[in-house]
């Protein structure tokens, strides 16, 4: 039965069946806030066991193609659900084993090879893989998600809704729905995603899927301002799967709008510590850093800085990132040279909205404007655009400009940030106050 998209534009992700568990294709945030496309949880202990049982049978029949490839792409996962890049070689040598053993008609090895690409940040190498996988098999659901979440990256919005379209008549469930309800909420479209993430949730019966529901229904709740409704959601996902560490980064978001910054902490401390990827590390040393915190968020930050380098050394690349500490650290030509790079790889909101407000940081904000302008008309309901773009507008003299772009915020969600959120606050009450 075909899914029609109809007017709907959606980012795809694929759930492949593993040795027994599903293995998602999930991109690493390389923001320190919830921009990458969600991906379902996978329990650590049935992937491990996923792996060695595959180790096992290869060990047996080492010209196994099929198996060399599953092992490679549980590498994949395993490297996201741990954030552990160090995972990336071993998931390439068993991927490209599996080619050297079947090097023609082997479309599962190229769709891994695409996740993997993605997971470095290589785009363009994941859109070829999956392109390639696809003219062996034309019926490979997993590949037409590779394919979408490389487009979708690379600025190709039409390309990814052609390919997430694809996915859908082949194989709708809870990975779909959750992409496309989050490609719907970046473009505004907030109640569209959330009646979506209602429907995928009254059919999710394992705790983990249930839990993962509740989080992006928190999430969709947080992004509107409704605080009490993220709380609700949260707290459900926690009773569903306590271990769902996303649940906790939630958490900490709605305690630090209410001005708990000693459970704020806690929670963040915690996802910081299991997952230390460097936008949790960065969300982590933003908090510490307003509760007075200082030492131990510079501390959290060199930690941000090794984590990306860890990144960096194990095949990914991520300027976007860069770009990021480098304004964390007050580096704003840095910041610039670095979202400079990565705008000419990948034309993508994110890194128009960073790259912008790395032009208004160094002092160049005729140059930030058309970059902010263009992140805000891709994502409306994104406050921190919204922000960013208000901000500069205020810099330059457009009171008018500004007062919209930070009346935007408010109507959003004036609780985005607990240090830029105030700061909006602010500066419209100076300019609503102006005759």
């Amino acid at each position: 039965m075909r899914t029609p998209l109809r007017t709907v534009v959606v980012v795809a992700v694929a759930a492949v069946a593993l040795l027994g568990i599903g293995a998602v294709f999930g991109l690493p945030t390389p923001a320190p806030r919830p921009v990458a496309a969600p991906v379902a949880p996978a329990p650590a202990d049935r992937l491990a066991a996923s792996i060695a049982r595959a180790q096992d049978r290869l060990r047996e029949l080492p010209r196994d193609h099929e198996t060399w490839a599953a092992l490679g792409l549980a590498y994949v996962e395993q490297a996201r659900v741990t954030a552990d890049p160090s995972l990336y070689p071993k998931a390439e040598g068993a991927l490209r084993r599996s080619l050297d053993v079947r090097p023609a008609e082997n479309a599962t090895a190229l769709i891994g090879l695409g996740a993997l690409a993605n997971a470095r940040h290589e785009f363009a190498a994941a859109r070829k893989y999956a392109t390639d996988a696809l003219r062996v098999n034309g019926y490979a659901a997993d590949a037409y998600g590779v394919l979408a979440d490389a487009q979708t990256q690379l600025g190709e919005p039409a390309a990814a809704t052609a390919a997430i379209q694809k996915m859908l008549d082949l194989r709708p469930g809870l990975a779909a729905y959750a992409r496309a309800s989050y490609d719907l909420e970046q473009r505004g479209s907030v109640t569209e995603a959330t009646d979506l993430m209602r429907r995928a949730l009254e059919a999710a019966a394992d705790p983990a899927d249930i839990a993962f529901c509740r989080n992006q229904l928190g999430d969709l709740a947080w992004s509107t301002g409704d605080v009490a409704g993220a709380t609700r959601e949260y707290a459900a996902g926690m009773a569903a799967n306590p271990s769902y560490l996303s649940l906790l980064r939630g958490r900490a978001r709605v305690a630090a709008a209410r001005g708990d910054l000693t459970a704020a902490d806690i929670d963040a401390g915690a996802v910081a510590s299991r997952t230390p990827t460097p936008d949790t590390l960065l969300e982590y040393a933003t908090l510490l850093r307003l509760a007075g915190n200082t030492d131990e968020a510079a501390r959290q930050l060199g930690l941000a800085d090794a984590a990306h380098k860890l990144f960096v050394a194990n095949g990914g690349r991520d300027d976007l990132t860069g770009a990021q500490l480098a304004l964390a650290r007050g580096d704003a030509a840095g910041a610039v040279r670095l979202a400079q790079a990565e705008w000419r790889r990948r034309p993508f909101a994110d890194v128009a909205d960073v790259l912008g407000w790395s032009l208004h940081t160094a002092g160049r904000d005729d140059s930030a404007v058309p970059l902010l302008r263009r992140a805000v008309a891709a994502s409306p309901r994104n406050a921190v655009y919204a922000y960013h773009l208000g901000m500069t507008l205020l810099s330059i003299g457009d009171t008018a400009g500004a007062r919209a772009a930070l009346r935007q915020v408010r109507a959003i969600n004036p609780y985005f940030s607990p240090v830029d959120g105030p700061t909006a606050a602010r500066e419209l009450s100076a300019l609503e106050a102006r005759p």
